[in-house]
């Protein structure tokens, strides 16, 4: 049997019949029935502006797979920079093309030392860091004039190389001046994770070592972070990109779309809950002002999980592994206190809220010593990566200018009444 929808417009009494291929319906087909009516999808809740194999995801049945691969296995037995090949090339690299690829990467970790001198340092002394991100991605732009050619294959794999390796060291750069210290180059002796480690927290050591388990829990986090299907970040990115930007400036609005609270800044939002919370024994008081609408449960629910999220069952393991050389973390047992009375109350089961991605990983970035307003650049540096593939995949496609509808709710035609009659 042929997967088809017929729909008939009222009106005539005509119908058309149209496919369903890949789970959706195209709306170039509605349109030939009716012409000059708009689907009205406010959020894009369900909408599919774009085709695309990098990322499946099932918010029903808890499932995340980068090019097909599980998520579970690829942050047990893989490493951010392969994942980043992976969503990049479409494949996992053998080990001669790894060892290139991570080459490359390690090697333009530099940034134009006009970009630390003249430009981060021209910010006011307690500028946001996300906020600095933004605006030094952005003016990457004008230091690789080569940017524009994105039709160029060589120049276009020049700037994905270039954008992955340096937002660490950009994001190094913008925590250091926040906080006064002085910039820290790049180690390229060091792994992706452990140099990123090295430029935050090196002080005079010759060379700085990074704990091996955190570095490892830092890149597992990278792993989950790197690409989450059609998010506000990456649906930025592609809108931007679909005008033929150079990929900094979309990266930037991607960043922008990071910088806001209800995407990038949610685990920062988990922590603050936490601190307010104050105790294990103040936590059914909280889960009964969440019961009256009085306050939100952060990090429980999701626009598309329907259950667990995958990536925060992983993300619980790491934080066992980061507490054991941290220390446990003084906000962890209201975290488990609220994760235990949700999981088992049906106010919070009938809703299908479940703890995300982002109910652990502000926890564990708050043991490793990050400040909250470092949230959002630790999820910008993994999610270039994805970003990257998409902006990619969208050029490949040769796809349209995005340029969205919309349904007018304002006055009808009215004329022009001179400023000295009004």
């Amino acid at each position: 049997m042929t997967e088809s929808i017929t729909i008939t417009d009222n009106r005539t009494g005509e119908s058309i019949e149209i496919p369903i291929i890949n789970g959706g319906v195209a709306a170039s087909e509605w349109a030939k029935l009716l012409p000059g009516i708009w689907f009205l999808d406010p959020g894009f809740l369900s909408t599919a502006a774009c085709e695309s194999a990098i990322t499946y995801l099932d918010g029903e049945a808890g499932i995340l797979r980068y090019r097909g691969y599980p998520i579970e296995q690829l942050a047990e037995k893989s490493t951010y920079l392969e994942v980043a090949y992976l969503l990049l090339h479409g494949e996992l690299p053998t080990p001669s093309q790894f060892e290139a690829w991570r080459h490359e990467i390690t090697y333009h970790t530099f940034i134009h030392e006009n970009v630390r001198k003249r430009f981060l340092e021209g910010f006011h002394y307690d500028a946001h860091p996300m906020g600095m991100l933004v605006s030094a991605v952005a003016a990457l732009s004008t230091f690789y004039l080569d940017a524009k050619g994105i039709f160029d294959p060589e120049a276009r794999r020049r700037q994905i190389i270039r954008l992955i390796a340096k937002m660490p060291t950009l994001a190094a750069a913008a925590h250091r001046f926040s906080v006064g210290m002085p910039f820290v180059y790049p180690d390229n002796s060091l792994d992706f994770t452990s140099n990123f480690l090295s430029m935050l927290w090196k002080v005079a050591e010759p060379r700085f070592e990074a704990n091996p388990v955190l570095a490892r829990a830092l890149d597992v986090l990278f792993i989950l972070h790197a690409d989450h299907e059609q998010n506000c970040s990456t649906t930025a990115m592609r809108v931007v990109g679909s005008s033929h930007a150079d990929p900094y400036s979309a990266t930037a609005a991607a960043c922008a779309a990071l910088y806001g609270p209800r995407h990038g800044g949610a685990n920062e939002a988990v922590i603050r809950m936490l601190m307010e919370i104050k105790s294990i024994e103040n936590v059914p008081a909280y889960i009964a002002e969440v019961k009256s609408g009085a306050v939100r449960l952060q990090g429980f629910g999701h626009r598309v999980y329907k259950s667990y999220d995958p990536r925060a069952k992983i993300i619980k393991r790491t934080a066992d592994d980061v507490f054991a050389v941290t220390g446990k973390n003084p906000l962890l047992d209201i975290a488990l206190k609220l994760e235990e009375i949700a999981l088992s109350d049906e106010f919070f089961i009938s809703r299908k809220l479940y703890p995300n991605v982002d109910f652990y990983s502000g926890l564990i970035y708050q043991a490793m010593g990050f400040p909250l307003q470092m949230f959002p650049v630790l999820f910008a540096i993994p999610r270039t990566a994805g970003w990257l593939a998409h902006w990619q995949e969208m050029l490949d496609q040769d796809s349209k200018i995005a340029r969205p509808r919309q349904v007018y709710i304002g006055p009808d035609k009215r004329d022009y009444v001179p400023l000295e009659a009004r």
